[in-house]
């Protein structure tokens, strides 16, 4: 499974930090990112760990801005 954020969606609720704060974070930017982002960029589909699928899933489900995309 990986997942993605469109930064060009993004509200900066928070909402996806407090359900899944393993895996994403808001930056100092104000946006969501995904807490391994790298070199790729803030739009690049990121595998999640083991484990933290539901959390994910959930996050993608509640965003309001409906930035966080997941890959099966």
């Amino acid at each position: 499974m990986k997942v993605r954020i469109d930064q060009g969606q993004c509200t900066s609720s928070g909402l996806c930090e407090v359900i899944a704060a393993d895996v994403f974070v808001i930056a100092s930017d104000g946006l969501a990112h995904v807490r391994e982002e790298d070199d790729r960029g803030p739009d690049a589909a990121y595998a999640v760990r083991p484990g933290h699928e539901d959390t994910v899933r959930e996050a993608a489900e509640q965003c309001p801005g409906e930035c966080i995309f997941v890959e099966d």
